[in-house]
């Protein structure tokens, strides 16, 4: 009886003749186990083969292996694809080099042991090519799409790897998969791209790994590169800035020894599917399946713009996409060939200004004019190519080291990596936005003295202009005074009759454009165009500032509802004479609120200065603030989960717009329930903008000696040593939206064994038992994978180290993606400890600190 796989349709009709039905069922059973041979579903047993049309598919049914023909081809390869999913993706391919022309192919192992291809005239395609293998071998299609071929060991009772796909692959890697690569090989190449969308054969890009230094992932076109990822630091690829909030723990190198390593990506959550492939255009990207769009969705891709192209600059060139043109010449370089540069064609580079002073006479460093060279610092770059030395030096011995040599262009210093030294030319250097590393690059002394000259000038040229302006301004005050004198008369005259209604001010006297500790790189910021309101109309407004009218206080003073004439609902906040705060803060806010303008930030109508009264109106919130509802057992049950979920969404890209899309970027350090409001509509809107601080475009970090914030909601670096950055307002971010989730106060957690909610969060987390944080109102109603996505994203903003937490902008990508890839967080352990720092402490030394139940910024509703 001859049975195929396929059964065509005469075998069909066959079995419909039978009218037993035992007969039938039995020769349906005959014809099911002869279809398989002595191989099983997953598997082809020495001597046995599959057809062109026949399958093995994995035991989890995940990937299948057989023929395919790519778009509308006749050509048939032999490949391995995702099973059960309608759009065909392969991701390895057997016989690339050499396609069968049509039907009638076969995969068989021998007897003698290979796995090989054939076409329909028997002759050989394609072959495994291990020698020495046994006769008793089996081939086996894994869960993971690795295609493994072993022998059995009958007396051992074991298998023997003898050939894996994993190990030969094509364009695509896969999750598990382990690229190994030797540091004497030099460059290995793995992956080979297609040569078309629809041609398997080899095309002109590979990927691989260089492993000098410290190792990167590197494109090539033939053999020039296309594209670097940038050094390996031991958790991210530091050319990638925006890897750190993806790809924390993915991707990892293990050193066997000897010179031998390998990397493997694993991804946060085994039962996704995730692929990495090297596209026909050179390009690569990272897919993940979307089950619910069944699609595959982007992740990322690489390279993404004109600057990630491998030195699209020339040496010395830097690549920015913000600048048009987007290369320039690194400071004390000029173009090579200034006439190709403006024409757009910077494959030339740059070229030193001023000949290095260690390049004469002594060549120590030293000149004949005794000034030594020096280094320039440049931030937020993707650290040149061709790394010479990597060594465990301090930043100091770096520096010294790198100087002491004159071949020593520059160097970095980046942890995990330490000490780094380039002694040739600087190539494929990147500026980013966010992220990347600094570099410390070598210049003659005259050119670094040439910028602090141009710096002073600027400065004595600032103060003249300055001097000369006060002086016409009160050569003209002067002047006019008897005109000014007849006004100030008039307007005295006019005034009882215009003390009740708003007055369109100028900007702001100096007196109020904004104290120290709110400049930017020394400049201080201007001020804005206000409305300004007499206090007697704030009076007013708000029944000379009944206690029926009081929403709320805190630190600043006390909250009232008011009115304004034209029926408008406003809230008041008035500063309190004894206030913690004060001048600074209310000036601070003046400046910052009035600037910004988001949805999810609340908008500052108009103020009054007026002897010692200080008052700020802003728009009127009637839901009041988001502590009012959370932590409230009656009212917390009117946040549903889409409400809450919203809640935080809006939150996030607040806080995105303060960091990264205002005009400065602006850290918070006071953001907690009390300071979230929300509208008639439960959109929330951050206020209380007086503990702010305003950063410069490429500033990163900052330090204090003021703490201020609110106990339970600062990071633990800003709280301890007084670092601050963007990444405490994630840290602060992390912790409401964890008290979102569960309804509870971060530092409501009282028992022996938990002081705060993160320590116990974490204990939850890492039990697998995460949902039980979840508030119990929402419980029965809430998306569970929304909820423990909200909560890993909680326990990373959360991390100790500040260089571990996401930035905001990968926060509101994970909240918006439901198929963005999670890192695993770290057990936090400065907020898990079982007994918090004693309180008078922290009293003692942070004069400004909020406690939890005596805040000096909260606005408890408007």
């Amino acid at each position: 009886m001859n049975v195929s796989n396929n059964p065509g349709p005469e075998m069909g009709t066959n079995f419909r003749k039978f009218r037993n039905v035992n007969l039938w069922c039995f020769c349906y059973m005959i014809y099911y186990f002869s279809s398989f041979g002595s191989s099983s579903a997953d598997r082809i047993s020495s001597g046995h083969s599959i057809k062109d049309g026949d399958l093995i598919i994995s035991a989890g049914k995940k990937f299948a292996l057989g023929f395919f023909g790519p778009g509308n081809s006749d050509l048939r390869y032999v490949g391995i694809w995702y099973y059960g999913i309608p759009e065909e993706t392969v991701v390895w391919v057997a016989n690339r080099d050499r396609p069968i022309q049509g039907l009638g192919g076969s995969l068989t192992v021998q007897n003698r042991g290979n796995l090989v291809v054939f076409d329909r005239n028997g002759d050989r395609i394609w072959s495994t090519n291990v020698s020495g293998v046994s006769r008793n071998c089996s081939v086996i299609l894994t869960d993971y799409g690795n295609l493994i071929l072993s022998s059995n060991r009958k007396k051992a009772n074991s298998k023997k790897i003898l050939w894996q796909s994993f190990n030969n692959p094509t364009d695509t890697y896969l999750p598990d998969m382990r690229v190994y690569f030797s540091i004497s090989a030099g460059e290995n190449r793995f992956f080979t791209s297609w040569r078309s969308e629809n041609d398997p054969s080899p095309g002109n890009y590979t990927m691989g790994v260089d492993p000098r230094g410290s190792p990167q992932i590197v494109i090539w076109e033939g053999e020039n590169r296309h594209w670097r990822s940038g050094h390996w630091n031991g958790l991210i690829f530091t050319g990638v800035p925006w890897m750190r909030a993806i790809y924390l723990y993915g991707f990892k190198f293990i050193n066997e020894g000897n010179g031998r390593l390998h990397f493997t990506y694993t991804p946060s959550n085994s039962s996704d599917l995730v692929k990495f492939r090297l596209l026909w255009n050179g390009t690569e990207e990272q897919r993940s399946w979307n089950t619910g769009l069944m699609k595959w969705s982007l992740i990322q891709l690489q390279p993404v713009n004109q600057c990630e192209v491998y030195n699209r600059c020339g040496t010395f060139g830097v690549c920015d996409t913000r600048n048009s043109p987007i290369c320039t010449c690194m400071e004390g370089y000029v173009p090579r060939d200034i006439d190709q540069w403006n024409t757009g064609n910077w494959s030339a580079g740059c070229i030193r200004r001023t000949q290095l002073q260690c390049e004469t006479n002594d060549g120590q460093g030293v000149g004949g004019s005794g000034e030594r060279d020096g280094f320039l610092k440049v931030e937020d770059v993707k650290l040149p190519d061709f790394l010479d030395y990597v060594g465990s030096e301090n930043v100091k011995d770096c520096e010294s080291k790198c100087l002491r040599n004159c071949s020593c262009i520059a160097f970095a210093f980046v942890s995990g990596i330490n000490c780094m030294i380039w002694n040739n030319d600087l190539v494929d250097i990147q500026h980013f936005q966010d992220g990347g590393s600094t570099l410390f690059f070598r210049l003659a002394h005259s050119e670094l003295g040439g910028t602090r000259k141009v710096t002073k000038l600027l400065i004595i040229a600032t103060i003249v202009v300055g001097m000369l302006f006060l002086g016409v301004s009160i050569w003209l005050l002067c002047k006019h005074k008897d005109k000014l004198q007849e006004v100030f008369k008039s307007s005295k005259k006019m005034g009882r009759f215009q003390e009740t209604h708003p007055i369109r001010s100028r900007e702001l006297s100096m007196d109020f454009s904004g104290p120290d500790d709110i400049t930017v790189k020394g400049q201080q910021g201007s001020g804005t165009e206000l409305t300004y309101f007499s206090f007697s109309c704030m009076a007013a407004a708000t029944s000379n500032f009944s206690d029926t009218n009081k929403l709320g206080q805190g630190g600043f003073g006390h909250v009232y509802k008011g009115k304004l004439p034209g029926g408008q609902d406003i809230a008041v906040k008035r500063l309190s004479r004894k206030s913690g705060q004060g001048l600074e803060e209310f000036k601070n806010e003046i400046m910052l609120i009035a600037k910004l303008q988001h949805r999810n930030l609340v908008r500052l109508l108009g103020c009054c200065i007026e002897g010692e009264e200080k008052i700020l109106l802003y728009e009127y919130m009637p839901n009041k603030s988001l502590d009012s509802f959370l932590f409230d057992p009656v009212k917390q049950k009117q946040l549903d989960w889409r409400t809450r979920f919203l809640i935080i969404e809006g939150i996030a890209r607040g806080l995105l717009y303060l960091h990264r899309d205002s005009r400065f970027r602006i850290i918070h350090r006071d953001l907690k329930a009390s300071n979230i409001l929300l509208d008639e509509e439960m959109n929330p809107k951050i206020s209380d903008f007086g503990m702010a601080r305003i950063f410069g475009g490429n500033q990163n970090e900052a330090n204090t000696n003021r703490v201020v914030g609110t106990y339970g909601y600062m990071a633990p670096e800003y709280a301890m040593e007084g670092l601050f950055s963007v990444k405490s307002d994630v840290y602060s971010f992390g912790i409401l939206l964890l008290e979102i989730v569960s309804g509870r106060r971060n530092t409501g957690f009282r028992s022996a064994e938990y002081s705060n909610m993160v320590g116990y969060a974490w204990d939850l987390w890492d039990r697998g038992k995460a949902m039980d944080l979840v508030d119990h109102s929402i419980a029965d109603t809430c998306t569970p994978d929304e909820v423990l996505r909200c909560i890993h994203i909680g326990m990373l903003c959360v991390q100790d180290s500040a260089s571990y937490r996401p930035t905001m902008s990968a926060v509101v990508l994970m909240l918006e993606s439901e198929n963005a890839n999670l890192p695993l967080p770290k057990q936090p352990t400065f907020t898990s400890m079982r007994r918090s720092l004693d309180m008078d402490m922290w009293n003692e030394i942070h004069d400004a600190v909020t406690s939890n139940n005596v805040t000096l910024s909260a606005i408890l509703g408007r």
